[in-house]
């Protein structure tokens, strides 16, 4: 399968129908669940029905998917996926950075690698103008990756969930890095 994107460890690729089963193994370990659900699996059910529909989608102002999945170069070992998807359908303007690895990936700088690379790939090729990731105000894991691809801190927020999980009370963070403020692949 042809790879969307390369760095010097990974290769994003499409997400196809066989990925099923990486991602049920993915979303079934509580840890790399923690911030999103409070550590709940996700179902194969839903894996099908919901999570694998969204990654599959192409969103045509990109002419491409906005999500992919993440693996070893050269040995092609699935450790996670890529999120970097328009926030309004018709417009690559602004995109959303997101990540979910495998724990065994965590330490590693893999998160901060693919991030890099497709903050790269969007300002150089993509038409983005502005990069933006949101994550839990405590999940300080992520919140550095944010730091060492280059977004900022913009703001903290509070909102309702729907199902109020371990440090929601303390509310969400966004960062963002703009066409202006990025380094030009540094």
């Amino acid at each position: 399968m042809t790879a969307f994107l390369e760095t010097a460890r990974l290769r994003l690729r499409p997400f196809t129908p066989d990925d099923a089963e990486n991602l049920r193994a993915l979303d079934s370990d509580p840890d790399v669940m923690r911030f999103i659900n409070g550590g709940l699996p996700t179902s194969p059910d839903v894996v099908r029905e919901r999570v694998l529909p969204r990654l599959l989608h192409v969103h045509p102002c990109l002419g491409t998917r906005g999500y992919w999945a993440a693996e070893v170069l050269g040995s092609g070992e699935f450790l996670g996926w890529f999120e970097f998807r328009p926030l309004v359908e018709d417009s690559p303007a602004v995109v959303e950075l997101g990540y979910r690895l495998r724990r065994s990936a965590w330490g590693r700088g893999y998160a901060t690698e693919g991030a890099r690379a497709l903050i790269d790939k969007g300002f150089a090729e993509l038409g983005v103008e502005r990069v933006t990731a949101n994550t839990m105000a405590v999940n300080s894991g992520s919140r550095r990756v944010m730091e060492k691809s280059g977004l900022v801190f913009l703001r903290a927020f509070t909102g309702e969930w729907p199902d109020p999980i371990a440090g929601s009370e303390h509310g969400e963070v966004e960062y963002e890095l703009t066409r202006a403020g990025w380094s030009g692949g540094r």
